[in-house]
């Protein structure tokens, strides 16, 4: 009878979960060529093939899906029974990776990555800020956060705030020499910072009143792609910039800015962390979700 090693069974495993050999390889810490060896080896013995094979894809075949199938109940029992044993034995540990936007990072650095730092100080904890929204299982990372329209479907989310919304501010000092826009339309006649996307287009403020929704191409002397650097030049007087509220409340509540269309600018869902659907999750990650959600979702967390 042809027996198969636990490694060999992980390994069949993952590449059927995440679609690949080298994303399998990352989540194992193996090297790619160790899993396609123990696969290898394993269809070698069995007589079947459990993958379809080309230069740019890698698929279960009917045999792999009805033995993937059958394996993993006893995969879910295994793993659980480690990671229970792991949980009375130490506390969480390791290297946790966190795929984000530059924004994000600068929104939840003190108020979460550095309240886990310091709750769990074994584990190692690295912060990726990107603006381009990757696959995160596929380029090594435990989970990324990014606003729930963006997170991929197949994916699981965790809320961190339940909505928030964006502001279009400006400094006195503008105001007093351009005016106030009443109306989205109004800004036309302004000087506006526009926002370079991760894609490479201009992002197109948005609004929306009572079901009426309005995009503007707004016009301006300047355009950049960091929310860091476009409230700067709000702060210093250059134009209006489209910033989410979480960022500019502290500069608002002091008055070096000043919000305006606001009834135009209502919430969205907010930042979600997600991460792949796994037979079970790391301790490491699973306790940052816990300390997500011991947290009301109401409140702001910055």
């Amino acid at each position: 009878m042809a027996r198969a090693s636990l490694i060999e069974l992980e390994a069949v495993a993952a590449v059927a979960r995440v679609g690949g050999f080298r994303a399998a390889a990352r989540e194992l810490g193996q090297s790619s060529s160790a899993v396609s060896h123990a696969i290898a080896a394993l269809e070698e013995r069995l007589g079947v093939r459990l993958f379809n094979r080309t230069t740019r894809s890698v698929s279960l075949s009917p045999e792999g899906e009805r033995f993937v199938a059958e394996i993993g109940p006893a995969l879910v029992a295994i793993d659980g029974a480690i990671e229970n044993a792991g949980e009375h034995s130490a506390e969480p540990s390791g290297t946790l990776r966190i795929n984000t936007s530059l924004g994000a990072a600068r929104m939840f650095l003190t108020s979460l990555f550095l309240e886990y730092a310091r709750l769990y100080p074994r584990v190692e904890l690295e912060i990726v800020t990107e603006g381009a929204l990757i696959d995160v299982t596929g380029q090594g990372f435990d989970a990324g956060i990014r606003l729930a329209e963006a997170v991929p479907p197949d994916m699981i989310a965790v809320p961190i705030l339940r909505q928030i919304r964006s502001l279009v501010v400006g400094a006195p000092a503008y105001f007093e020499a351009w005016g106030v826009p009443a109306v989205p339309t109004d800004l036309h006649r302004h000087r506006c910072i526009r926002a370079r996307m991760a894609s490479g287009k201009l992002y197109r403020w948005e609004f929306e009143r009572r079901g009426e929704a309005v995009l503007i191409d707004v016009p301006g002397m300047l355009t950049l792609d960091e929310s860091g650097l476009m409230m700067d030049a709000a702060l210093s007087g250059a134009g209006l910039a489209y910033i989410a509220e979480l960022a500019v409340e502290e500069h608002i509540a002091n008055g070096r800015l000043r919000a305006v269309l606001e009834d135009w600018t209502p919430p969205y869902q907010g930042p979600c962390l997600y991460f792949a659907s796994r037979r079970h999750i790391p301790s490491r990650l699973r306790v940052l979700i816990d300390l997500i959600r011991s947290r009301p979702l109401e409140r702001k967390i910055v």
